[in-house]
């Protein structure tokens, strides 16, 4: 209502924040494919065309959110206070450090610039929340798989940085990675423990269960982006990252036989980062089960994504994105 009490339409008030991480998955696709075109020679055209599609999603997403934050936004507030809600908003901010890779041979300048806004707001968002959780005494019931988002989401700074050519950002790259991954340790165990002997997640949030993935994939492609090289520590994520790919894939195997929500988008970044992870580490490697593994991961994680994007767009089409979102 405004200030002569007449009521003010809301639109897109239903749209979660987390949708975003659509374009997360969407790009991370592309960047699979980008590796798998230069190790295994199928078209870049593939890896060009899954990166306009994020593009596509992330301005739509852009436009649709910012309705929602001017006419409903006492809505976007709440979003932003919830103790499992507000760590999503950390997906607007990985993908503006994950678009710079898309945007870097076009439009290099500009890419450059998203990076920077990315990386401070990541920075900023990451300070806010580790304030919020040590300000107030926080729930155990609270500490879902949302919670790696915005500390370890900080693990997606340095992914674009060989491309962008920026070497005085390398500190900046050695900062994110070592606060990523120190926070990674806490985080998983704390969340762990919460699914363990809390109540199991509502179904509504059991797709989120993949992103406990991302410290392990994310974390093996950011500290070879920083690193420059796949020793030791590098395979050892990567062993992590089959680990519990393997375990959350079997502990969400009936995912398909139930009715579809946007927040399934959840699992497409992790998918498509493990792919991008074990093509990596395939090339470093040169070995045949290396590929074996590299290659059906990308195939997963394309079928999925794939599944994902088909549905979203049927529901919207069919006017249920408001269904879909609760």
């Amino acid at each position: 209502m405004d200030a002569e009490g007449t009521v003010r339409r809301q639109v897109f008030e239903y749209l979660p924040v987390s949708l975003f991480g659509s374009v997360m998955g969407l790009t991370g696709l592309s960047v699979a494919w980008r590796l798998a075109s230069h190790r295994y020679g199928p078209p870049s055209v593939i890896a060009d065309a899954i990166g306009w599609i994020a593009l596509a999603a992330f301005a739509a997403l852009v436009v649709a959110y910012g309705a929602k934050a001017v006419t409903a936004p006492r809505t976007v507030v709440a979003e932003f206070n919830h103790p499992i809600a507000g760590n999503l908003f950390g997906t607007i901010l990985i993908s503006l450090l994950l678009i710079p890779i898309l945007l870097v041979r076009s439009a290099p300048a500009l890419a450059k610039g998203i990076w920077i806004a990315g990386a401070a707001g990541m920075v900023v968002f990451a300070w806010t929340i580790v304030n919020r959780w040590m300000g107030s005494r926080q729930q155990l019931a609270h500490a879902t798989p949302a919670w790696v988002v915005p500390v370890v989401g900080l693990l997606d700074i340095p992914l674009a940085l060989p491309a962008l050519d920026l070497p005085a950002a390398h500190p900046v790259a050695v900062f994110a990675l070592s606060v990523g991954l120190f926070f990674a340790l806490p985080l998983f165990t704390l969340i762990f423990s919460r699914l363990l002997f809390e109540e199991p997640l509502p179904a509504a949030l059991r797709p989120t269960l993949m992103i406990l993935i991302a410290p392990f994939a994310v974390g093996f492609s950011s500290y070879v982006a920083v690193t420059g090289r796949v020793d030791g520590f590098a395979e050892a994520l990567y062993m992590l990252t089959l680990f519990f790919l393997a375990v959350l894939v079997g502990r969400l195997r009936n995912l398909p036989f139930c009715p579809f929500r946007v927040s399934w988008w959840a699992v497409s970044f992790p998918l498509s980062a493990s792919a991008a992870t074990a093509l990596r580490y395939a090339d470093a490697t040169g070995s045949a089960w290396a590929d074996g593994i590299a290659l059906a991961l990308l195939a997963f994680a394309s079928i999925v994504i794939a599944g994902l994007a088909v549905r979203t767009l049927a529901g919207i089409a069919r006017g249920e994105l408001r269904t879909l979102s609760t």
